[in-house]
């Protein structure tokens, strides 16, 4: 079954709990989100709901209050980076990730320090694999 993408608003909540790094109930969340965003608590409420139907989020039941909700994190922000990204090759340049980089890049002005970063990512692509060939390698021997 294919994972159910994380909306903006989702995202929203998610960036809290991943900056926060402990588990918060909904008003806790809630409240350090206020300014900053125009969501109501009960729209809090139904959007964590929704992450935890899509198991982004997990929780546990206070102990001294069966009403009130621990929420945690099940995924890591890179795991859900790198869902939204597959997700955005595949629907706008038919999952060719060359493709989408080249767009991207012609888009931006970049410094050099951006380009040598780049340069150092594709390195580390290029050794993830040779490695992977040689594991299949070593497999069939």
């Amino acid at each position: 079954m294919a994972k159910e993408e994380i909306t903006p608003s989702e995202w929203q909540i998610m960036e809290v709990l991943w900056a926060c790094g402990e588990p918060l109930t909904s008003s806790e969340v809630y409240k350090r989100m206020q300014g900053n965003v125009d969501m109501s608590m009960r729209m809090v409420r139904v959007l964590m709901n929704r992450l935890n139907q899509k198991d982004i989020l997990g929780y546990t039941v206070d102990e001294h209050d069966s009403r009130v909700y621990h929420y945690y994190v099940q995924r890591s922000r890179e795991e859900c980076v790198k869902e939204k990204s597959r997700k955005f090759v595949d629907s706008y340049f038919s999952g060719s990730g060359t493709n989408a980089m080249a767009a991207l890049l012609q888009s931006f002005a970049l410094t050099d320090e951006q380009i040598k970063e780049l340069e150092e990512i594709l390195e580390k692509s290029r050794d993830r694999r040779t490695e992977s060939a040689d594991k299949e390698g070593g497999a069939h021997a």
